[in-house]
């Protein structure tokens, strides 16, 4: 049995018991008022009630249906004009996407009292005025932000940083930033901005503190994590060789520098490269030779090989002895051979020496090592091979000169 044959049986028993409640007692209604009384049955006063309801309700949805169509056909009225100020900002964010920062600028700026969100307009406006290098109506769009929606302040002042760092403003950058960390500590995004600020502004101490937040939280891809940490620690690094015991009792600045750097670090070539090179820096080369010592033991590397041929040990001998057991892995390293050189130079072996330079040069013609050699052969006496050597090496250093003409010797 269908749904609507079933409706109609329900409506037709209603009707028939109403019908049959109607003719057994009409029931009485008296409605008085001063001199004014009305009479009826109390079934045609339910109905009249009924009648003025739907009366009334068709009356309210037709006064509702006049109110929003004058809205949509008045061109002054507040749907109208949102509509409008959206097509605008539409039209200004395309502007401000296809690089036309002046008409960007203009439209986003007529939308913005009137758009869903003015905050968008005032912010895109801003960055238009900003790459118009207009940075007066820049910072006065961003304070409009703040006056149309100041619960966006994080917003704001995230977008006052990026643009005071962009145009170079970094003092203004870090004030923007530090009140900005201070009223929200864990906003990450501005922790990385941070992080960002101090490398320009060559802040390495401040810097060094974010290191592990930066970490933690993977703010930055492990490749750049790392350049930074060795970004950061090379440059302490070099500001703590300058420096020297000030103070009786006073730990080694660059010593307690690299005790507190992580372990992982400690073992880094790079920063034992440049821990060794201020530490020969200030005097003590004998405690750079151990370090590269031990460093080498862990891995070959060139540029710990080069440094170790520079640093004077406190046993020439046995330095000597160390670096000659590598050249067994890398008999033809033109680095080691080059660092063995000079170590045989300070322990006065000179045919060695020669026969080391000579290999060196030999496996690649490098200038430091034909200078070694020249320096070395006009001590032995041997002038010819001196020229010789010198001739090569002043090759080495025409190379890379234009051919242009030359007068004819005469």
């Amino acid at each position: 049995m269908s749904k609507s044959y079933l409706a109609v049986l329900a409506i037709l028993l209603v009707a028939a018991l109403l019908g049959m409640a109607v003719a057994e007692d009409p029931g009485y209604l008296l409605i008085a008022w001063r001199n004014m009384s009305i009479e009826t049955s109390i079934w045609v006063g339910i109905a009249f009630l009924l009648a003025l309801w739907l009366v009334l309700s068709l009356l309210r949805a037709v006064v509702r249906l006049l109110n929003v169509s004058g809205r949509r056909i008045n061109p002054w009225s507040r749907h109208n004009r949102q509509r409008r100020a959206n097509q605008v900002t539409t039209r200004g964010l395309l502007e401000f996407a296809e690089g036309h920062w002046a008409e960007a600028m203009r439209l986003l700026k007529r939308s913005a009292p009137h758009a869903e969100q003015p905050l968008i307009n005032y912010l895109v406006a801003a960055r238009a005025a900003h790459e118009l290098e207009d940075y007066a109506q820049c910072d006065g769009l961003l304070r409009e932000a703040y006056e149309t929606t100041p619960q966006a302040d994080v917003a704001i002042a995230v977008t006052q940083a990026q643009l005071q760092i962009a145009r170079g403003q970094l003092e203004q950058a870090l004030a923007s930033l530090t009140r900005l960390r201070k009223d929200h500590p864990k906003h990450l995004y501005a922790l990385k901005l941070m992080g960002q600020l101090y490398a320009k502004l060559e802040d390495w101490s401040r810097l060094e503190k974010l290191l592990p937040e930066l970490r933690r939280h993977k703010l930055l891809s492990p490749g750049d994590q790392e350049s930074l940490e060795h970004q950061v620690y090379i440059a302490l690094l070099g500001e703590a060789g300058q420096r020297r015991q000030t103070e009786p009792g006073q730990a080694d600045m660059l010593t307690a520098l690299w005790e507190r750097l992580p372990k992982h670090l400690r073992h880094d070539p790079a920063l034992v490269e440049a821990y060794c090179i201020q530490l020969r820096h200030q005097g003590r080369s004998d405690e750079a030779e151990t370090i590269l010592r031990a460093a080498l033991r862990e891995g070959f590397n060139e540029r710990l090989i080069h440094l170790y041929g520079l640093v004077e040990g406190k046993d020439p001998a046995r330095q000597l002895s160390s670096a000659e057991h590598w050249l067994a892995d890398h008999p033809h390293n033109a680095t080691l051979l080059l660092a063995l050189g000079r170590l045989a130079l300070r322990n006065k072996l000179w045919g060695k020496a020669r026969e080391y330079l000579d290999a060196s040069f030999t496996s690649k013609r490098d200038i430091q090592t034909c200078a070694e050699l020249v320096r070395l052969l006009e001590h032995m006496g041997d002038q010819k091979s001196s020229q010789q050597m010198l001739r090569q090496g002043f090759d080495l250093m025409v190379h890379d000169l234009p051919e242009l003409p030359m007068p004819d010797a005469r």
